[in-house]
């Protein structure tokens, strides 16, 4: 008995150990973006601010118009979710319910497209979006997710299989068609699988670098990762803003997870991702 007390009070001493170091940089971050400058670069450096500068974070939100940065960057977001949402959805439960010519050579094609490179695609949808005028507006940045994505696809497949088929069989004989099965059966049955999509699209989106720099040219249009580093220059001799920024930036990607907690675990543990 008193191994099994040993051996449980030692995994919850790594576990709060790997909690702390994994947390100390975080605390770190936070203090740093309390500090003056001269606190932020004094050698040795110190661990609390003193006393602590609040204000910072007024000055980076006044810095620029990070209310439209903000902004864009949920509408990006918002609409990448409802798209990869319903598109993913969609196409997950054609391959996972329905019968059709070709449905495992098509699904097996569909996964083989996970191994191209995000890299190699960009070119073309930048040429695609200049002939449709799209450039310099945020539709490029969220109108993807609405195509159906591979990994989305597949995580809510699983999802859809593991649904017992008795389900679909009595919304059949109570008169539903295909379609009223996929939106009153399955997907209330799955929200697990659909919180997990949604959390890895808006983080994906939020944090996202790369097409906004390739897209945006006008900076009424910039996200918010952008608009931070836009800033980058005016940040020398005041690298604490910097630090507030980030901090500022990763608030909504920290409510979005603690929101949907429950059911990310849930959805994460029943689809066997690690």
């Amino acid at each position: 008995m008193n191994y099994f007390r040993l051996k449980k009070a030692a995994g919850y001493a790594v576990i709060l150990v790997s909690s702390l170091v994994m947390l100390l940089p975080f605390a770190t971050a936070v203090f740093n973006s309390l500090k003056t400058y001269q606190q932020y670069t004094a050698v040795p450096s110190t661990w609390l601010p003193d006393p602590a500068q609040w204000s910072n974070y007024a000055e980076v939100w006044n810095m620029a118009d990070f209310g439209t940065y903000t902004l864009n960057s949920l509408i990006v977001a918002i609409l990448s979710v409802i798209g990869a949402i319903l598109s993913n959805s969609m196409i997950a439960y054609a391959f996972a319910r329905l019968e059709f010519p070709l449905k495992n050579t098509l699904f097996l094609i569909v996964l083989g497209t996970m191994m191209i490179p995000a890299v190699v695609t960009m070119i073309p949808q930048f040429i695609i979006f200049k002939e449709l005028n799209m450039l310099d507006t945020l539709m490029p940045l969220w109108i993807i997710e609405w195509l159906g994505q591979p990994f989305g696809i597949f995580l809510l497949r699983q999802a859809f299989l593991s649904v017992p088929t008795a389900y679909e069989d009595a919304a059949k004989l109570d008169g539903c068609n295909p379609f009223q099965i996929y939106w009153r059966v399955f997907l209330p049955m799955c929200k697990p699988a659909l919180a997990t999509l949604a959390i890895f699209t808006f983080m994906t989106k939020w944090n996202e670098i790369l097409l906004p720099v390739l897209h945006l040219t006008s900076k009424e249009k910039y996200t918010l990762p952008i608009g931070i580093l836009a800033l980058q220059g005016q940040w020398t001799g005041n690298e604490q803003y910097l630090v507030a920024a980030a901090l500022m930036s990763l608030l909504p990607i920290l409510i979005v997870f603690l929101l949907g907690e429950k059911y990310f675990v849930h959805g994460a543990g029943s689809s066997g991702l690690k």
